[in-house]
């Protein structure tokens, strides 16, 4: 609280020492633009994550099972032990395909977040 002259110079400058203190804040109708433009980023890019969580899952076990059965064993006749050595390097190289592509579309989600916030 403020006492005496400093007082009344803070009051001849048009604010009271409560208002200074106060900080109301916005109404919840009321929000500012970024704060939706952030809450629209974080869901796009959960979305983003999500989908290729479940790529990397599915896509590597299935190639796995997949090429072992039908085209390992089934169409070109190897043995058990090697169609597990080849399917197994299927596998490796589907997971590095999703990450790449991972990769792609985070980068390039970013830069197209980063030109509209630039442009605002």
């Amino acid at each position: 609280m403020l006492r005496g002259k400093a007082r009344l110079n803070v009051e001849w400058l048009g604010h009271s020492p409560g208002l200074i203190l106060e900080q109301k804040p916005l109404p919840p109708a009321r929000m500012p633009r970024s704060h939706r433009r952030n809450e629209s980023s974080l869901a796009s890019t959960l979305k983003t994550l999500l989908f290729f969580t479940a790529l990397m899952i599915t896509v590597p076990i299935g190639l796995y099972f997949t090429t072992k059965s039908y085209v390992f064993e089934g169409a070109l006749g190897m043995s058990n032990r090697d169609s597990y050595f080849y399917a197994a390097i299927v596998a490796v190289v589907a997971v590095h395909v999703v990450l790449a592509l991972f990769v792609y579309v985070a980068w390039n989600e970013g830069s197209r977040q980063w030109r509209e916030g630039k442009q605002d």
